[in-house]
């Protein structure tokens, strides 16, 4: 049942995050929160098995994806001025 739950939770976000996206041109690092954020999740209740686990995983991945999509940005930003 608390599987379930976690999986409903991840579904959830994921699709929050994916209709958010639809209301204007997002950038890199605000997919790439999202995207972590699920991911960090889904790893941290698989490795885990907790909520604890699920939280924590979530709330890194979100970091990291921030980080790389933020990276992508400036890079991006580079090649249209160069």
């Amino acid at each position: 049942m608390l599987k379930t739950r976690h999986i409903c939770l991840a579904t959830t976000l994921a699709a929050a995050f994916a209709l958010g996206g639809c209301a204007s041109n997002p950038s890199n690092a605000q997919i790439g929160t999202g995207v972590g954020a699920v991911a960090g999740g889904v790893v941290g209740n698989a490795v885990f098995g907790s909520t604890l686990g699920t939280v924590g995983g979530a709330a890194a991945g979100a970091l990291l994806g921030n980080e790389v999509g933020k990276e992508s940005d400036r890079r991006d930003r580079y090649d249209r001025r160069h």
